[in-house]
């Protein structure tokens, strides 16, 4: 029942307001994970104890991010490749529709190996640090989730040929003669392009839920293999990335919206 309750709400709501109320979460449960990795480095010997639960908060608001998506996508799947609440910058480095399920590596290594250097003396003394350097069960994963991505490209680039597709061909020259004979009638060439654009339509929510799939599953492998202080470092990365580049991001944004304002102002 709650679950259902959840469901209905998130389709209440557009996904641009789903997404920023769900932005704003996940900055309160960085918060909480933080906390989480201090009382750690305090009381190790808790550690399952405060670590465990905040994990699986923190993968269950993952869920419901992509749970939502899925819903939204079912009917407004074009708007998920050209999302209006993300930033142009976060636009750069998207890969259908969101992030690409490597990037989980590259920061795990980037996070290793950042750690690894802040530790580096108590580790030349034998000093167990908790960092992320034990990571051996990564690169089969890492292997795994390459070969599933370039899958995933494959299929998306094949959708992304139907634009150019016999039946689109025909469509596009049907309606263009019948604009020059003067003769077009809206009803049937709206029936006409949606009975073309449904089934891309389809293909390409097809492919975005492969992709979110990967993109949650490879983070959850990826939480599976840490230990859950390691698990705790990794997400907190995460989030921080993810928060601060939509930041930075709206911010340039809005920066270059006000310049183009300011030299349309003085052109008049």
């Amino acid at each position: 029942m709650e679950n259902d309750l959840i469901n209905d709400a998130e389709e209440r709501e557009t996904f641009h307001a789903f997404f920023d109320r769900w932005l704003v979460e996940q900055n309160q449960h960085l918060e909480g994970l933080v906390t989480a990795s201090k009382e750690i480095e305090q009381q190790p010997i808790d550690c399952n104890r405060i670590i465990r639960p905040k994990i699986a908060i923190e993968i269950e608001h993952y869920e419901q991010y992509y749970r939502a998506k899925s819903n939204w996508a079912k009917n407004h799947v074009l708007a998920m490749f050209n999302p209006s609440w993300r930033s142009s910058l976060e636009d750069a480095f998207m890969w259908i529709g969101g992030w690409r399920p490597s990037m989980a590596f590259h920061l795990l290594y980037s996070k290793c190996g950042i750690q690894l250097e802040a530790n580096l003396g108590e580790m030349m003394r034998g000093v167990t640090t908790g960092d992320l350097g034990d990571l051996s069960q990564v690169n089969d994963l890492q292997k795994a989730v390459i070969r599933e991505e370039k899958e995933i490209t494959e299929k998306f680039a094949r959708q992304q040929e139907t634009v150019a597709d016999s039946s689109m061909v025909e469509l596009s020259h049907a309606v263009t003669e019948a604009m020059r004979e003067g003769n077009q009638d809206r009803t049937v060439e709206d029936e006409r392009v949606q009975a073309t654009l449904g089934p891309k339509e389809e293909g390409l929510a097809a492919v975005l839920q492969s992709a979110d799939d990967l993109r949650l599953k490879t983070l959850k492998q990826v939480v599976n293999i840490l230990s859950p202080i390691q698990g705790v470092y990794f997400l907190i990365a995460a989030a921080e990335l993810h928060l601060r580049l939509h930041e930075w991001g709206r911010k340039r944004d809005a920066r270059h919206h006000q310049g183009g304002e300011d030299h349309h102002s003085q052109r008049n």
